[in-house]
């Protein structure tokens, strides 16, 4: 089914086409026309299968150019604000002008207050800047035909719902509303049926399940030779661009440098970098200019970067849930990724919840020729795997 098959304006069409796709994604089959239509919806899909069109390309054919402040978008994070403001400008390249403020903390307001005065038909923010915003005035929400919801789990985790709640009592009652959440917990559902009108619903695939394109496994070692491990898995393995998640800033800042060390070209984002240098840190990754991201969970949900050919766990995370999103950053778009998770005895319990959380083992295994210090995880693994071969426990690397 192509693009066009779904209700969308040929200028909507014609800018998707020049961005090199010519099928929507299942989430874009189902969701569109729901959207089109001026159903509320709660959406629920995987990683990578295209959600942000899945709402920005119906709303942008309903748009009234010149009318204020129509469509917010409410997004957890301001590397995700931004990236949505960039997909909906080339979504909307042959239409009349559209004007999108984008509005997140870490920068000044005066250019933010500008932009609201000036007028714009598209608003993408966080909940807590946006909410000074209306406090001092500068943010008039009375117009908003369309509200759309986006990464809410993400929102519940990051403490932002009663923050969202009163931005939601700011906008009209008489309104469109776009849920969409990988996951459902009492707090979602609650506020869903709060603010939803008889909504549809649209899941694709497992929201617990790693995508079938990623090939991802447990390598365990002991924390002394944590760092030793991932050098070593890196010159063994071909990649264009790697994603290597930690668990904390300084571990991030930490392997960074010595990355640097060794010759690679490496960016950082973590929340104590600035926004500019985080700003600066994605667009090196995404040109190419950086071959490493060295990043903490701010970078593990919906941040769309094409490409990314092996995400690497440094840390394990604590959630069991971020294990999925981060995995997700590659394997994209239905292209093949890898993702290698360094398992020290500290970590285990977390490799447990993963496990339980995605319902299947996920493979352990060991690099022929690493010089390993001895840890009772391997002998643990192996008790536990007793009756499978040794092979199947610790297999070779990979790719």
């Amino acid at each position: 089914m192509p693009f066009s098959a779904l209700g969308l304006s040929e200028p909507i069409v014609k800018a998707v086409n020049d961005l090199g796709f010519t099928e929507p994604s299942p989430i874009q089959t189902q969701a569109i026309p729901i959207v089109l239509e001026g159903k509320d919806l709660i959406g629920s899909a995987q990683t990578g299968t295209g959600k942000t069109a899945a709402f920005s390309l119906p709303v942008l054919n309903g748009l009234e150019p010149g009318k204020k402040t129509q469509v917010l978008i409410l997004e957890p994070t301001r590397e995700l604000a931004a990236q949505v403001e960039e997909a909906i400008e080339k979504y909307s390249k042959y239409l009349d002008e559209i004007k999108v403020a984008v509005i997140f903390g870490g920068v000044k307001y005066q250019r933010q207050i500008d932009q609201l005065k000036s007028g714009v038909e598209i608003v993408v923010a966080t909940p807590g800047r946006l909410l000074d915003h209306i406090g001092q005035g500068t943010a008039d929400l009375s117009q908003v035909k369309v509200l759309i919801l986006d990464e809410v789990d993400r929102m519940l985790d990051m403490g932002f719902l009663p923050d969202v709640k009163r931005i939601i009592k700011n906008c009209p009652d008489e309104r469109q509303t776009l849920l969409f959440t990988a996951t459902m917990p009492r707090e979602i559902e609650s506020l869903s049926k709060w603010v939803l009108k008889d909504p549809e619903k649209v899941e694709i695939g497992r929201s617990r399940s790693a995508a079938e394109t990623i090939s991802h496994a447990f390598y365990p070692v002991v924390e002394r030779q944590k760092y030793k491990l991932l050098i070593e898995l890196m010159s063994r393995t071909t990649f264009q661009s790697v994603l290597i998640f930690t668990r904390t800033k300084f571990n991030a800042d930490m392997v960074s440098r010595r990355l640097e060390r060794l010759g690679h070209s490496v960016a950082v984002l973590h929340s104590d970098r600035t926004q500019r240098e985080r700003t600066a840190a994605l667009a090196d990754f995404k040109s190419g200019k950086a071959e490493i991201l060295v990043a903490t969970d701010i970078a593990a949900r919906g941040l769309d970067v094409a490409g990314v050919s092996h995400v690497i766990n440094y840390d394990v995370p604590l959630n069991p849930e971020d294990y999925v999103h981060r995995i997700g950053r590659t394997g994209r778009a239905q292209t093949e990724g890898d993702a290698f998770t360094l398992l020290t005895e500290d970590e285990v319990k977390n490799s447990k919840a993963i496990e339980h959380f995605i319902g299947q083992k996920v493979e352990r295994k060991k690099i022929e020729g690493f010089k390993y210090m001895y840890s009772a995880l391997f002998e643990a693994e192996e008790k536990r795997s007793a009756g499978r071969t040794t092979s199947r426990l610790f297999g070779r690397s990979g790719r």
